[in-house]
């Protein structure tokens, strides 16, 4: 249960926390920079169209090599959303007032739970709507049919690992920053402000990975 002293206010009952409220500003954000950079496209990018390039084509790239450049343009929306959702996430973390001010969305369980969920229900669409229904159903024999227990179990376990994987890491990280941060004030923030930089980033990289490797088990594309 999410600590009452968190919720902000209510719509139909159902309380609203200050993550979901970071996360439908940091949704904002995103959707403002896109249409920013999208809406007048030239031959000759601005500053914001050729940022906007340039992480579309490392993205495309990252993905691609993991799951190869044809199948990875089919569901590179889906990839691409989750990543610059969950790296602005964890990068939120790192501006002044963070979690004093504002929390950070990917250090608060029920947002990573929901991501993790997004990621196991989109895996299993793929899966069906690539194989047919049948099909993968059958996949889940493989390779054996007598394993079906234990690939029910690891396919179950998978969302769990996800949200749990994303939250203690940015949990864990951003207090053991704030307790460094107190008992040393003078140099080690910024060494921990510069790791936290690539931290931030591995993360994002580690569960959107897991995601193109689950789609890819889902579609059969790995034994292609």
């Amino acid at each position: 249960m999410e600590d009452e002293s968190n919720v902000l206010f209510s719509i139909l009952g159902v309380g609203v926390t200050k993550p979901v409220v970071m996360t439908w500003v940091i949704m904002l954000v995103l959707v403002l920079l896109s249409i920013l950079a999208t809406r007048n496209l030239k031959d000759v990018p601005g500053p914001l169209q050729n940022l906007a390039e340039i992480a579309v084509e490392k993205l495309e790239n990252f993905f691609a090599d993991i799951m190869g450049y044809q199948h990875m343009r089919r569901y590179f929306p889906i990839f691409a959303t989750l990543f610059l959702f969950i790296v602005a996430s964890n990068y939120s973390g790192l501006i002044p007032g963070a979690g004093h001010l504002f929390p950070v969305p990917t250090a608060s369980l029920s947002v990573t739970a929901g991501l993790a969920a997004v990621a196991f229900f989109a895996t299993h669409s793929i899966g069906i709507r690539r194989q047919g229904f049948g099909g993968y159903m059958k996949s889940f024999l493989k390779p054996f049919a007598f394993l079906l227990p234990l690939t029910i179990i690891e396919q179950a376990v998978r969302p769990f690992s996800l949200a749990l994987r994303l939250y203690g890491n940015l949990f864990g990280e951003e207090r053991v920053t704030g307790q460094l941060t107190t008992m040393f004030p003078i140099l080690l923030p910024l060494v921990m402000q510069v790791l936290s930089v690539l931290f931030c980033l591995i993360q994002t990289m580690v569960f959107t990975m897991l995601l193109a490797i689950f789609v890819n088990e889902a579609t059969g594309e790995e034994e292609q």
